[in-house]
């Protein structure tokens, strides 16, 4: 049987996150913003929720409809065959947003859905309490222009907790935008790979994780594992499926800040996912930042702060690190900042430059090369 499924995801991922799909042999692949849907069967939705890297979560996709009245949403949510997925004693909360449409009250509309999804059920299972004492069936929602979409959530806590971070340090960066930097620059696990701004070590870890091609969810559980219709036997095949396309190699993967603690934290974190063995964590300066190889690649994200002190010294810090890296012939640096001066900061202009998101923080992706000449590089935006 196959499903329409929908995997939202951070603004600026659709791309990898549609490549990744693709590469699973999901059908139909088609990206919007901050989402992209795609079509597969009760197998492919426990193969997405253990191997996603970029998704923050798997939705089915129950039923679509054109609303302006809450008498318009009620009777269309009624119409869909909630039965088919929620049994009577299911649970099925509701939540959702509301953009840019005439329903604008998501209190409203929650109210609305839940209560036509209860008609509905009700009706169809001859009762008129339904008690929800049974597993979660989260319902969610979207109206986007007036056009609304209603889903059921297989995943449960997001994708983006891979389980192996319960301690971290300030501003962390979300794992499946790590995931990201670390696809978009390109690393495979060959070639060295450093983080000189490690924190938490998440950007490490989940270059460790992609290089060695070990599924990011097969330490957590999900949702849709406690649903009746998704047996147990489906989600140990997508597991030893994923644990089947695991590989070893000598890896170079290198993690270091300036905060012993940091180091610390990230050491244990990365211990927790089963790759400490994999990176060389060390207690460093970014600012005095060297290797003897000519050739490399840099995924990190800088500090950046909040305060006027902290931005000068931010700034001081990326000058110091820009000098450092014009010394390293032959590496690719990639920064992740909201810091729209952080080119002038760094020194040099940037080859590239994507707008990410790390949660609703407008960032930008810097992907500088120390391979092009002097003349290259710039002292002001």
């Amino acid at each position: 049987m196959e499903f329409k499924l929908c995997a939202p995801c951070l603004f600026g991922l659709e791309g990898p996150l549609g490549n990744e799909l693709r590469h699973m042999g999901m059908g139909d692949v088609r990206g919007e913003n901050g989402r992209v849907n795609f079509s597969g069967s009760l197998n492919d939705i426990a193969r997405a929720n253990i191997r996603s890297r970029f998704a923050e979560r798997i939705l089915i996709e129950i039923g679509r409809c054109r609303v302006t009245t809450f008498d318009q949403l009620f009777e269309a949510v009624r119409s869909m065959e909630w039965e088919r997925y929620i049994p009577k004693d299911g649970a099925y909360p509701v939540k959702g947003y509301s953009l840019n449409s005439q329903l604008h009250s998501v209190p409203d509309c929650q109210k609305i859905i839940k209560k036509a999804v209860s008609k509905r059920l009700g009706a169809v299972y001859k009762i008129s309490w339904l008690p929800e004492n049974g597993a979660l069936y989260q319902i969610q929602f979207s109206i986007m222009r007036d056009e609304a979409v209603l889903y059921l959530d297989t995943t449960g806590t997001g994708l983006h907790k891979r389980g192996y971070r319960p301690a971290q340090v300030a501003a962390p960066l979300r794992e499946t935008l790590a995931a990201a930097l670390v696809d978009i620059a390109g690393y495979r696990g060959r070639g060295e790979f450093c983080d000189p701004f490690c924190g938490s070590g998440t950007i490490a870890i989940e270059a460790a994780l992609a290089a060695k091609g070990r599924a990011p969810g097969l330490m957590r559980s999900f949702s849709a594992q406690k649903w009746d219709w998704m047996s147990e036997s489906i989600w140990n095949g997508a597991r030893n499926e994923a644990r089947s396309k695991e590989f070893d190699r000598e890896y170079h993967i290198i993690a270091s800040d300036i905060d012993q603690k940091a180091v610390e934290i990230a050491r244990q974190n990365a211990k927790r996912a089963g790759v400490d063995r994999l990176i060389s964590f060390s207690q460093a300066d970014a600012g005095k930042f060297a290797r003897d190889s000519s050739d490399g690649i840099i995924v990190t994200n800088p500090p950046y702060g909040e305060r006027l002190m902290e931005k000068r010294q931010a700034a001081e810090l990326m000058e110091r690190f820009g000098k450092a890296m014009r010394l390293c012939r032959g590496w690719d640096v990639n920064i992740i900042s909201s810091d729209e001066e952080l080119e002038r900061h760094f020194g040099q202009q940037a080859e590239k430059v994507r707008k990410l998101y790390n949660g609703m923080i407008k960032c930008g992706y810097y992907m500088f090369s120390t391979k092009i000449s002097s003349g290259g590089r710039r002292n002001a935006k």
